[in-house]
């Protein structure tokens, strides 16, 4: 299932750590000195898919972070995946942030759009349009309508989403993966009330992006 037993690390990452480690024990046979810089990224490949598991809030209201991450966007903006102007709350990650991303209400999938896209830099304003994404319409248990979209950024190269339309999300479920730094855009009415401002720093599932 979507919302699998919290591994520590996703599943996503142990191909990837698996040739990290195996790359530094390998070197480390050859040389020692050798093989410090092999184990330095194989930690680093560690901590990047670390999932840990994170404490839903019981507000009903609640519309929860989909990312770990910075806000760089709080402001009105027109949604072009629901086509009506909203509350738009972005979330950067970089390559040291955890990379899961969660589901921000309670709702069912409406539509799903992908389009291939650029690699700009992810805190940019322009990567919400210019970069490959993936955005979710999602009709909350309320009846109000939430866009979630995943941006790749820079050096991500690729956009993993478990779901499909027709699907019920719980808040806090896990839908998808950004491989390498990214960025995730929410889409909420205007009439949802900002609980953060830009440059607050935020935790998938933990963190109150806003209040319906």
């Amino acid at each position: 299932m979507n919302n699998y037993p919290h591994p520590i690390i996703a599943r996503e990452g142990w191909p990837f750590l698996a040739i990290a480690f195996a790359v530094a024990l390998l070197v480390s046979f050859l040389s020692i000195g050798w093989s410090i810089p092999f184990w330095i990224i194989a930690l680093f490949v560690l901590q990047f898919f670390r999932d840990p598991p994170r404490v839903i809030p019981q507000n009903p209201g609640a519309v929860i972070s989909p990312a770990d991450g910075r806000i760089v966007v709080v402001e009105k903006a027109h949604d072009p995946y629901a086509n009506r102007e909203a509350l738009k709350i972005s979330v950067f990650m970089n390559v040291f942030n955890v990379h899961s991303n969660r589901a921000p209400v309670d709702g069912k999938i409406e539509t799903m759009q992908y389009f291939p896209g650029k690699f700009v830099n992810a805190d940019l304003d322009k990567a919400s349009i210019e970069n490959e994404r993936n955005a979710l319409v999602i009709t909350a248990k309320n009846g109000q309508t939430v866009t979630c979209v995943q941006v790749a950024g820079l050096i991500a190269r690729r956009i993993l989403c478990y779901v499909k339309v027709g699907d019920t999300l719980a808040r806090g479920q896990r839908y998808g993966f950004i491989r390498f730094g990214s960025r995730v855009d929410v889409y909420l009415p205007l009439t949802a009330t900002p609980k953060v401002a830009v440059g607050d720093k935020v935790s998938a599932t933990e963190t109150i992006l806003a209040e319906f």
